[in-house]
């Protein structure tokens, strides 16, 4: 499952630097979360943490992205792989 963020927002700024994922950016409005990076925090975290830190509990679970714990798992390590593949060589 991925989360989704509601018009309820009031653009705070905490949940943007508490996603591990980068998956929150300020969008047109509101922030916004990409459903394609929200793992729920899913190997980083045991509970989302923009949902911990969010002062007026506006991120749901988006209805229209619902996955399985597996799922989120995958694309834990498919977001690792990424990382890892974008990463610049450490120095020596």
């Amino acid at each position: 499952m991925a989360l989704m963020i509601t018009d309820e927002c009031i653009n705070c700024d905490v949940c943007e630097p508490e996603c591990p994922n980068q998956a929150i950016s300020l969008g047109k409005e509101i922030y916004e979360i990409d459903p394609a990076r929200c793992t729920e925090c899913v190997g980083h975290f045991n509970e989302p943490q923009c949902v911990q830190v969010c002062p007026v509990s506006c991120i749901p679970i988006h209805p229209e992205h619902v996955e399985s714990q597996e799922t989120l798992w995958a694309k834990y390590r498919r977001l690792q792989q990424t990382a890892t593949a974008a990463a610049p060589p450490a120095s020596a």
